[in-house]
């Protein structure tokens, strides 16, 4: 996503160079930071005539972020044709983080509407004509297939941080979505099994970079059996590149830790129900972890626990592991 921003914004500093030298693009920044004072107190639409004039100021050609944020603060301000205005320029842009939007609670107001529908519609065909474009022999049936597998194992796990903020984890809220995830991940099991019984595990030139992504989350997010059935497949899967080792050392600590053994790269975490603090589960030869991060593609583990608001070290990792045993 960072890539294809950073494309269009610098297509968009030609063209703006191109109408006038310094004038025009001192202009438009300057109508886009007047705008901030304006969001931040909640003045969305004070905030979205900034970048409005921004636009303006530029032959009505702005940058694909600062668009969606002018969606933004149109859909909060309750200014929906302007909302969906803003939207149809950013998904002509190329938009494709289907997610992101679809998370995005500034634009709950919209969410009851056909155009909102045809705008996410629009989103998950630019993701799959990207993946098309990459790929000349992409399986398109099964590209799209696992593009609805992909959104519905990961919609709700992203919303679990945001409930469990606003509602607790011991909520009927927290509750409902993790009912709601398992039933998912159940139908997912389903359809992926049949692609990797009939198919094999594909790689990313057979069903796009997502849908290769997708094969594993759905595996990691299975029952055990299921698990152990398809670690040998996707084994191979690694060692003919078609699978990434960070896929596997994720799957390999998941099905450790069930088996009752020690993971090796310090992948899966734990919630303490008590505290609300989570922690690295038992961890063979700790001090060495990140050695073997290394060697199949996974970050210190010091960035990695950092999501979670663990701090590492090994002192601390061996007094939560004493906790850990003693329940």
């Amino acid at each position: 996503m960072k890539i294809f921003y950073n494309s269009l914004c610098c297509s968009f500093l030609v063209c703006l160079t191109l109408f006038n030298p310094v004038k025009a693009q001192d202009l438009y920044t300057s109508k886009i930071s007047e705008a901030q004072p304006y969001i931040q107190a909640k003045d969305y639409i004070k905030a979205a005539q900034f970048y409005s004039e921004a636009f303006s100021s530029n032959h009505n050609l702005g940058r694909p972020d600062h668009r969606y944020e002018a969606a933004r603060l149109w859909a909060l301000g309750d200014e929906t044709d302007s909302a969906f205005y803003q939207l149809d320029r950013v998904v002509k842009a190329g938009y494709r983080d289907y997610l992101t939007i679809r998370l995005d609670t500034a634009f709950d107001s919209l969410h009851n509407t056909i155009r909102w529908n045809n705008i996410l519609d629009s989103i998950r065909a630019n993701g799959l004509k990207t993946e098309e474009a990459r790929f000349k022999n992409i399986n398109k049936r099964l590209a799209l297939l696992l593009d609805t597998v992909h959104i519905d194992d990961q919609l709700y796990r992203l919303q679990m941080s945001v409930i469990e903020f606003k509602y607790g984890w011991d909520s009927p809220e927290m509750a409902a979505v993790i009912a709601l995830i398992d039933d998912y991940d159940k139908r997912n099991v389903q359809k992926v099994t049949n692609i990797l019984d009939e198919y094999g595990w594909l790689g990313k030139e057979d069903i796009g970079e997502q849908g290769n992504e997708t094969l594993f989350l759905v595996i990691q997010h299975s029952d055990l059996a299921t698990q152990e059935r398809y670690l040998p497949m996707i084994s191979q899967a690694v060692k003919d590149g078609k699978a990434k080792p960070s896929s596997l050392a994720l799957l390999e600590d998941r099905i450790a830790l069930r088996q009752g053994k020690e993971q090796l790269y310090g992948s899966q975490i734990i919630r303490d129900d008590k505290t609300g603090k989570y922690y690295v589960q038992p961890l063979v030869d700790p001090e060495n972890v990140d050695k073997r991060r290394d060697e199949v593609g996974l970050q210190p583990i010091a960035e990695y626990v950092r999501q979670w608001g663990i701090v590492w070290s090994i002192e601390q990792y061996n007094r939560d592991i004493k906790k850990y045993w003693q329940k």
